[in-house]
């Protein structure tokens, strides 16, 4: 089945294609590095680390582009807010953000370039535009002029140029700016004091924010590419000014033959924004959550869906992350070093309980490939490894022959690293898994007063006497403790 993809230009799933058989070209828009990363960035990076994944299990070889935003307005203005080193502050970031994404499993681009490695890159294609009347020289830089290419207006979110024409009343910018329309955006920005600048045909200053992207994506894929992603709120202005600027410089369209956005984090149903207090980074609910617990919740919807996080969905994600972790668990405890026996036919309809099993296993991982060749719907495919876990549970849970069971867990253990570890990301590797968790210490300074009160408690239990068993309850309840009956005998954990 071909991997069909939602392309954002042409508003529609279609069938993915690429320039050359068997290989991908993806360039994905980093992150502007004057501060530590947040959950929107998590999100955006998760999604395309799935499509990375995803692209590469289906047999495809994928140059994967992501690069850093190293000078901008908000990495002058940090900078000066402490000791003026913003080259240390970029720095020290960009260590963060690979600590960050290490976390979460997010697999490394292939290459991170940094936009002021390209500097020269940019003024060539500045000029460029210059010489072919797609751009124009002001007193405070140079500048995009979009009616130079009015048919470009609006790809990616479906803007009418005729509508901002009326709107706008013949309008321009009266801060000072020498735009000639209000709709024009800056190529280069010249020198102002205390900035860190370069020398270029228009005197000293430093380049716009859009022509960063096009610079380094043509560097490394010439004049087209595969993909190209990032967040909803780049469409416009940023990926707008990209078609604009990639496609008049090179006069090849389209540059970009597929574009991705992935949706928005929302905190308890409200924008992520540090001014209603609700602004998480990556450190600070990596302190609270478990990594792999936050990448299961963000995996758990569909990259071009907005995701509500809160309380509700992470704890969702950790009981369902922790089932899955236990079957996996199980299945490695269940595989002996010998060599697996051959394993009946997988039949749905088979009266025998370990065929059936292998066709409802075998369907699921079939339901798995659909779901992710379909936009790379990661919410269903999250749903199919759920599916698998409570029938190999199930199946690990039942007497069989040992050679069976030896055979079945080899089985599950290799759906379940296909799946869940490969595409997913969501499993750690197998020693990881084996170890034995470290005790609590607030566990071990009460278990042997619990353990002789669960003791009592069976024995009250055991003799029908329910008012000495719900006293000793109560005081169980009271140490923060919660008794789970097994069939092998009572469980406890803290609350």
């Amino acid at each position: 089945m071909p991997i069909r993809l939602h392309d954002t230009r042409r508003r529609e799933k279609v069938i993915f294609t690429t320039l050359e058989p068997g290989k991908v070209s993806m360039y994905v828009c980093g992150v502007t590095v004057y501060d530590r990363c947040h959950l929107g960035h998590a999100r955006c990076y998760l999604a395309f680390d799935l499509i990375h994944r995803w692209l590469e299990s289906s047999g495809y070889d994928v140059h994967y582009v992501q690069n850093f935003t190293d000078i901008d307005d908000k990495i002058i203005h940090r900078a000066n807010e402490t000791d003026g080193d913003w080259k240390a502050l970029v720095d020290r970031n960009i260590q963060a953000y690979y600590e960050d994404m290490d976390a979460l499993n997010i697999l490394r681009a292939d290459v991170y370039p940094r936009c002021t490695e390209y500097v020269d890159d940019m003024i060539r294609i500045i000029q460029d535009l210059i010489e072919k009347d797609h751009a124009y020289e002001a007193n405070d830089g140079v500048y995009f002029h979009v009616e130079s290419a009015p048919e470009k207006y609006g790809q990616l979110t479906g803007q009418s140029i005729d509508a901002v024409r009326s709107g706008a009343g013949g309008r321009v910018d009266d801060t000072g700016s020498g735009k000639r329309d209000h709709k024009d955006f800056a190529l280069w920005k010249a020198a102002k004091p205390g900035e860190p600048t370069w020398d270029s045909p228009w005197g000293p200053g430093r380049p716009g924010w859009h022509i960063e992207c096009t610079a380094m994506s043509l560097d490394h894929f010439e004049k087209e590419f595969d993909i190209h992603g990032g967040g909803h709120d780049l469409r416009f202005p940023h990926h707008e000014a990209e078609i604009f600027q990639g496609e008049c410089h090179t006069g090849h369209a389209p540059v970009v033959h597929h574009w991705l956005h992935n949706g928005f984090v929302n905190i308890d149903g409200e924008k992520m924004s540090k001014s209603l207090g609700n602004f998480w980074t990556v450190r600070d609910i990596l302190a609270q959550v478990d990594a792999m617990v936050l990448r299961f919740a963000l995996i758990n919807a569909h990259y071009r869906s907005p995701i509500d996080m809160n309380e509700t969905l992470l704890n969702d994600a950790e009981r369902n992350y922790n089932r899955l972790l236990e079957c996996y668990v199980a299945a490695l405890k269940s595989k002996e070093n010998a060599s697996p026996v051959a394993l009946p036919h997988p039949d749905l309809a088979s009266s025998l309980p370990l065929a059936r099993s292998l066709g409802l296993l075998e369907k699921m991982g079939e339901g798995f490939a659909k779901a992710m060749d379909d936009d790379f719907n990661s919410r269903e495919a999250v749903a199919k490894v759920l599916g698998m876990v409570r029938e190999i549970s199930k199946m690990l849970g039942i007497d069989m022959d040992a050679t069976d069971r030896n055979a079945f867990a080899h089985y599950a253990v290799d759906l379940l690293e296909e799946t869940a570890g490969r595409v997913l990301g969501v499993l750690p590797p197998q020693d990881v898994a084996l170890a034995e968790p470290e005790e609590d210490p607030r566990k071990a300074a009460i278990a042997d007063e619990v353990e002789a009160l669960l003791l009592q408690r069976s024995q009250a239990r055991a003799e029908k006497d329910w008012t000495l068993a719900d006293q000793i309850r109560d005081q169980l309840n009271a140490l923060g403790v919660v008794v789970t009956d097994t069939a092998s005998g009572p469980e406890w954990d803290l609350a």
